[in-house]
């Protein structure tokens, strides 16, 4: 069982490595905002994270295979990375004085929420991990029992990576000056942006 858990938590921390628009939005947070604010939010992030495992596990990604079903959750998950851009990109304006010093206000509840509905906005991560734990469950010939054990050691990659970034992020934004963390802060909301424009033009082009 030991080996199965670190097989898991192995995998999950190589799957960290493929960073998407939930860690940009962390970046953001840590840069603007507090450590506690951070962790806060990747503790969200991991809540969501282990309910999708469990969906994974129980199977529940089948019913998303469906086509109509994955066009209708990537458009509405495109919106919400679209909408998010938007907000961040306001609030990085409006976080600055003409004296280009950051206000940083620590709100560790709006950085759980915000990171949480996020997170959950993307539903096909469900599609992601039962593809995982299906590669995996056959190339090591997993139990039920494993496969969860598993699953749940490779979640907590998600805290382990995450709470580390933000970490090495808050000490190191305090030598940085308040241009370039505004023009981070600001690459972030366009990246997000970014992923969601780019989403719904995949779903055009293959309605088309």
């Amino acid at each position: 069982m030991a080996k199965v858990i670190l097989r898991g938590l192995t995998t999950g921390l190589i799957l960290q490595i493929a960073i998407g628009p939930v860690f940009f939005f962390l970046v953001n947070i840590a840069l603007q905002k507090s450590l506690v604010d951070g962790l806060f939010a990747v503790f969200a992030v991991t809540i969501v994270d282990y309910l999708y495992i469990v969906l994974a596990i129980a199977g529940i990604g089948r019913l998303l295979e469906k086509k109509k079903v994955k066009k209708i959750l990537v458009f509405i998950s495109s919106v919400v990375l679209i909408g998010f851009g938007f907000y961040m990109a306001v609030s990085v304006l409006d976080s600055v004085d003409i004296n280009m010093t950051i206000n940083h206000s620590s709100n560790v509840y709006q950085s759980f929420i915000s990171a949480f509905i996020l997170t959950i906005s993307s539903p096909l991560t469900i599609l992601f991990w039962t593809s995982v734990f299906a590669a995996r469950s056959v190339e090591y010939s997993l139990t039920k029992k494993e496969l969860i054990a598993f699953g749940l050691s490779a979640g907590f990659a998600t805290p382990l990576f995450l709470s580390f970034s933000i970490l090495i992020i808050t000490i190191l934004k305090s030598s940085i000056s308040p241009l370039i963390v505004q023009i981070a802060n600001m690459l972030v909301a366009l990246v997000l942006m970014g992923y969601g424009i780019m989403r719904i033009i995949k779903i055009i082009r293959i309605k088309s």
